[in-house]
């Protein structure tokens, strides 16, 4: 499609711009900076305000709890009326989604932390809530990955609770004269990744979904659905809050730690057969009697009749299995194969011996009339490459003999080992035009993951030339090396031909960092870069810090909560003057560009 071309509703735009409602919600954003700097007793015109970005990078509860207690600081020091953007990557993201679901979060912070730090301080999404959604992200979607069993097993375990809605519906809540920063949501294209070709970096703002630097954008609400030549031809229901987190927040760091955990999940949810069984057969029941109250007649003996023969065939069924092995399995001997193999997935895994569960899964042969996957598994030096091709037989000899949840069951084991996260609809499929690359018109769909797989902070996002970016103000949250991303962020950038400042690191602050870092250029953005635990507010007490925060482990309680909150704000309070230097010296710097 042509660049030139007028973007319509269910149509790709490519063109390097801003939204217009982003750009007009900005005008309205930069006259409330002009009078909150006023305030810090910084005067400037219209012309000369900074465009100051605040970024916020991955690291799980870590950086979710630590980018809220600096926010709740640059509230307090009147700094936060000055953000335009907020970006955030993986663990920020769910502090993002937190915090608008409120109204103008910005003017009541105070009150908005509590309300999160009650909720994650609080009782987890129930297993019945999290089957339900899962059921829900299963029957609506045309492609269900392991993003969509991450959202409701894993995500909900940290954010402690399931929002529903959608980006879209959230942002149209708060007010149009710019009360709160412009928020955007970043991962990456795997492929783009993996490949190292094309443009890795997707952003999602309330408006557009896109690639950021090639500049290729569909409305938010069309994100997922399916296009071809830069048109809409099918409506995805647009993705709610809890999947645009799992989206941003699916860190893969240790795939085989993960692929234990999700495994371990699976077995958790529907550990309670009986109770799963009697719920869906209940519901089935219901919708049968609610079917016949609708009916008169003819239509009522007809349909007695068909449930007759239904029970009829069941009972056939089980004597069959009496007197023939080749009979269909019941589902609650799915149920136990199904079960049984995530168990022989698990020892693959953990290298203990899956030898006890070859008999329940061998009762394949039932289903199909076929032989079962050939031979009993061992624990060998290839044993984790058997199991995948055993797990996909297995799974392919169930497809079809078996409904929900099991069929689910299936899909999501295929998933982890298959390693399917983020797939999605690609909009550019088969799009024209030079702009774009053609390894991201190829293909029908995209996979798209966590970005701190590939950079750890969402610099790219607001180092798009049409945001004119003054200012960037980086909350470093990651674990390692506290300065890996402004280094990996300033190598990008030197090799895509993307102003960003020199990157000079003290050797002695590697491994005891300071609070407050500033990096300038000639014709760059300021890039000020702020390591979460340093030797200003942690002392000498640094590593102790890191081990009680790791990225992968259980949700903080309470305690932990308060104290990172506080020590993350620590940060901002304790480099407030500094902050309004940097603000006023861009301030003069737009000045003399004007």
């Amino acid at each position: 499609m042509s660049a030139s071309k007028p973007q319509e509703s269910g149509e790709v735009r490519i063109e390097p711009s801003l939204n217009k409602n982003e750009a007009e919600f900005i005008d309205g954003r930069r006259k409330s900076i002009l009078q909150s700097l006023k305030k810090l007793q910084i005067e400037y015109r219209q012309d000369e305000v900074p465009n100051i970005a605040l970024l916020g990078s991955g690291g799980g509860q870590r950086a979710m709890v630590g980018l809220l207690g600096s926010l709740v600081q640059l509230q307090k020091t009147g700094l936060l009326d000055s953000i335009l953007y907020l970006s955030g990557v993986s663990g920020s993201t769910w502090c993002m989604a937190s915090l608008y679901e409120e109204p103008d979060w910005s003017t009541k912070l105070e009150t908005v932390k509590d309300k999160i730090i009650n909720r994650l301080s609080g009782p987890g999404v129930s297993w019945k809530e999290a089957f339900a959604k899962l059921k829900k992200y299963y029957s609506r979607k045309d492609y269900f990955s392991l993003t969509d069993f991450w959202a409701v097993m894993v995500i909900t375990s940290y954010v402690k609770e399931i929002d529903e809605h959608t980006l879209t519906e959230q942002w149209s809540q708060h007010s149009k004269d710019g009360k709160v920063p412009f928020p955007i949501y970043t991962v990456i294209d795997k492929k783009c990744k993996h490949h190292n070709i094309g443009d890795p970096w997707f952003e999602i703002t309330p408006h557009e979904a896109g690639y950021s630097l090639t500049g290729a954008f569909v409305d938010a609400s069309n994100f997922g659905s399916k296009f071809h030549k830069g048109s809409k031809k099918n409506q995805q229901d647009e993705f709610d809050m809890l999947y645009l987190q799992a989206l941003c927040g699916s860190a893969l760091a240790d795939e085989v730690e993960i692929k234990k955990l999700l495994l371990q999940k699976i077995k958790d949810l529907f550990e309670p057969k009986e109770t799963i069984f009697q719920e869906s057969r209940k519901e089935q029941h219901v919708m049968r009697l609610e079917a016949l109250e609708s009916r008169t007649g003819k239509e009522v003996m007809f349909a007695a009749e068909f449930e007759l023969r239904r029970g009829e065939e069941i009972l056939h069924i089980s004597e069959l299995r009496q007197e023939d092995p080749i009979a269909p399995a019941s589902d609650e001997e799915c149920y136990q194969m199904l079960m049984d193999l995530v168990d022989k997935n698990l020892s693959a895994l953990t290298g203990k011996d899956p030898s006890a569960l070859d008999e329940s899964i061998r009762t394949l042969k039932d289903l199909s009339g076929d032989q079962s996957p050939s031979g009993e598994l061992r624990v060998s030096e290839g044993f984790q490459m058997d199991i995948k091709d055993y797990t996909m037989d297995v799974c392919n000899r169930l497809r079809g003999q078996i409904g929900w949840p099991f069929d689910a069951w299936r899909r999501i084991i295929k998933c982890i080992y298959n390693w399917t996260w983020g797939r999605n609809y690609n909009f550019l499929h088969n799009v024209t035009g030079e702009a774009v690359p053609n390894t991201l018109q190829e293909t029908e769909t995209r996979d798209f993951e966590d970005a701190g797989l590939l950079l750890n902070s969402p610099y790219f996002s607001v180092l798009r030339k049409e945001r004119h970016i003054d200012l960037i103000i980086s909350l470093d949250f990651s674990e390692g090396d506290p300065f890996l991303t402004v280094k990996e962020a300033a190598k990008t950038c030197k090799e895509q031909n993307i102003p960003f400042p020199e990157v000079n690191i003290p050797s002695e602050d590697l491994q005891n960092p300071k609070d407050f870092y500033v990096f300038k250029g000639q014709n760059t953005p300021t890039v000020i870069h702020i390591p979460l635990f340093n030797v200003v507010n942690c002392g000498d007490k640094i590593e102790a810090w890191r081990k009680n925060y790791k990225t992968f482990q259980g949700p903080y309680n309470a305690e932990m909560i308060t104290d990172l909150v506080e020590v993350a704000g620590k940060n901002i309070t304790n480099n407030k003057d500094k902050l309004l230097e940097e603000i006023r010296v861009a301030v003069g710097q737009k000045g003399s560009r004007r």
